[in-house]
């Protein structure tokens, strides 16, 4: 069978999966590292992503690729293709104030409703605000937006800045998905099209999708001239070609791309009934419905899902990293500090961690710090600050599961992922904190292999079912305290 090549562009580094488009299973992999920061020029993604297709092997032997990365991130292109300023990344708070100020302006419940969300700091419709109000000469020079995975899939392309790409600055081949277009805020997963008038809203400029009519060409000069929003693809969709020079000078076809969840969840088939909770840099909840969400409260986001279905999401910006954070407070690893964790009793003796440490988007405390409670001298054990820890996690991802299945996603198993699921003091903490049965697959980069699967979606025009293993199913031992006591304190520190 053909080969087909699946990319995670996420927060942290790069991924490629080489993957049989017959059976999924992977032939070889690569990697590369991303700096650190909550704004990062897209140049080093791109770097990245080179160096991790190189790490991979190379496409010579390729058919097909897509790429999934991290949503929300805003990059800001001139009329000559040239990235105005480094990237505001979803782990970017400034833009608080200006999510603030847009729900101030056009209300919670109409901007559920247009666009299937509450904007909060973390969404591009908020980072464009903020850049208007605060940038007004990069803001006046801005061509195109665009995210992160349909910024690199142009670039593989080959189109770019004039000197630095074979095909020049042509903003018109500008590719993004419904998944990660409905993550900006100015898309709309019912009326799956851009609302122009919010985008107009936030920025003050006007705007259209590529390759439509609008006022000019694009041009960022005149901020009369409409700003350019990549064309939104179909599942299933070939968006283009690899540059010849990018593939050995082997036809490689390019599928849509996705939103890194919704990559999640086509690399896991998740369907009716699944509640995926992913323990990465953020934690994420969400399941894939056939109907469009829509929660006022902005808890739950109502994106679209790279399938043609939906995806309500809720997100906390604190996961995997409050174990490694709290790991070198007790000076120990991660399997440290699981050992210690498992010889801790359920609800700590007390301790409760309310793990806000980067702020929080669920709730949304964006300037909010963690905080330790129940200290006393027979509770302040390394053992009961471990197991904590991982209490504090999952309960808050736990709110978050809650608020999903509250607009209506059904909710029969729990499949929990990303690299901390593979802790056993996690899982035997999940069967505990969750009252659904917990899953956990085997262990495997599902982002990049669900930009795998649309790969392989796109060269042959039919959605492949691949194959899901199991890793562990932890037992159900539903300790609903644990909620509670976290619930007692997190509440006061709303």
């Amino acid at each position: 069978m053909a080969l087909v090549a699946g990319v995670d562009s996420s927060t942290q580094s790069c991924k490629v999966l080489i993957v049989d488009s017959g059976t999924g299973r992977t032939i070889r992999t690569g990697r590369a590292p991303h700096p650190h920061g909550t704004e990062v020029h897209p140049s080093f993604w791109w770097d990245a992503l080179l160096s991790a297709i190189s790490d991979a092997g190379g496409l010579a032997d390729v058919s097909a690729i897509s790429i999934a990365g991290q949503q929300h991130g805003m990059v800001l292109l001139d009329a000559d293709g040239v990235v105005i300023r480094d990237a505001l990344l979803w782990n970017d708070t400034r833009s608080a104030g200006s999510a603030d100020a847009l729900v101030a302006e056009l209300g919670a419940a109409g901007l559920a409703d247009r666009s299937g969300s509450v904007p909060l700091a973390s969404f591009t419709i908020t980072k464009l605000r903020w850049v208007r109000d605060n940038e007004p000469a990069n803001a006046a020079r801005v061509a195109a937006v665009a995210l992160p995975h349909d910024w690199l899939s142009w670039r593989l392309r080959g189109y770019g800045p004039t000197g630095e790409s074979p095909l020049g600055p042509d903003l018109e081949q500008l590719a993004t998905d419904r998944s990660d277009a409905s993550g900006t805020g100015y898309w709309s997963p019912r009326g799956e099209a851009y609302d122009l008038d919010l985008f107009a809203a936030a920025f003050g400029r006007q705007a259209r999708e590529a390759g439509s009519p609008g006022l000019g060409a694009g041009a960022g000069g005149p901020a009369g001239r409409h700003v350019i929003l990549p064309r939104v693809a179909a599942p299933s969709d070939i968006i283009g070609t690899v540059h010849a020079g990018q593939a050995g000078g082997r036809k490689v076809v390019v599928g849509a791309g996705a939103g890194d969840n919704a990559a999640g969840a086509l690399g896991l088939g998740a369907t009716d009934g699944d509640m995926v909770i992913s323990l990465g840099t953020s934690g994420t909840v969400f399941a894939s419905t056939p109907a469009a969400a829509n929660d006022p409260s902005g808890t739950v986001a109502g994106f679209a899902d790279a399938g043609g279905r939906f995806l309500p999401i809720a997100v906390t910006l604190n996961a995997a990293r409050v174990l490694s954070s709290v790991a070198g407070l007790l000076g120990t690893t991660l399997d440290g500090l699981a050992e210690l964790a498992l010889a801790a009793q359920p609800g700590s003796g007390g301790v409760v961690l309310v793990p806000y440490f980067e702020g929080e988007r669920t709730p949304n405390l964006p300037l909010a710090t963690a905080s330790f409670h129940g200290l006393s001298i027979a509770s302040t054990t390394r053992e009961n600050i471990a197991r904590a820890a991982i209490e504090g996690m999952l309960c808050g991802l736990a709110d978050g599961l809650d608020a999903v299945a509250g607009t209506g996603a059904a909710v029969q198993r729990l499949l929990l992922i990303g690299g901390a699921a593979q802790s056993a003091a996690v899982q035997a903490v999940a069967g505990q904190v969750f009252s659904t049965p917990v899953t956990v697959p085997e262990p495997g980069e599902y982002v990049a292999r669900g930009a795998a699967v649309q790969a392989a979606w796109a060269l042959s025009g039919t959605r492949p079912g691949w194959d899901l293993g199991t890793f562990a199913a932890p037992v159900t031992d539903h300790r609903p305290e644990i909620r509670e006591q976290y619930g007692r304190v997190a509440v006061r520190c709303r």
